[in-house]
């Protein structure tokens, strides 16, 4: 794995659960960072897929609060693939990395925490000029 996919990590998100059901807890300590913005995916059809892009400030942690996906990851030399399917594990992603969100299942609800608000100029849109910029 490259140094930049290095930081890409796992989270694990803090469940209670008993006979009336499971409660998942994400506090400030679950998360790197403050978070700014939350959206969510949903009805998105099995052949279609999301994300295309990276961020030049903005880092992501990426839950499957129902159903599943691939996130496809990709630092500009190095693509890692990551299935989502469980509501209590989520996954950083950090700058300047490249996702794209795929394969979704029936119902599948994709939640997005977000550093930072919405600026579309900190978006990188276009894969060469990602990877022109990571490369230096």
């Amino acid at each position: 794995m490259s140094c930049a996919l290095k930081k890409v990590k796992i989270l694990d998100i803090p469940k209670v659960h008993d006979e009336r059901g499971s409660l998942a807890v994400i506090e400030k300590e679950v998360i790197p960072f403050g978070i700014k913005r939350v959206y969510y995916l949903y009805d998105v059809p099995s052949d279609s897929y999301r994300g295309g892009h990276a961020h030049k400030e903005q880092e992501s942690v990426i839950v499957a609060l129902s159903g599943s996906f691939e996130v496809t990851l990709d630092d500009g030399d190095i693509k890692q693939k990551v299935t989502l399917n469980k509501p209590t594990k989520a996954l950083y992603v950090p700058t300047y990395i490249w996702r794209e969100i795929d394969n979704f299942s029936s119902g599948a609800v994709c939640l997005v925490l977000a550093s930072t608000n919405f600026k579309e100029e900190e978006y990188i849109r276009d894969y060469n000029q990602f990877r022109n910029q990571v490369k230096g």
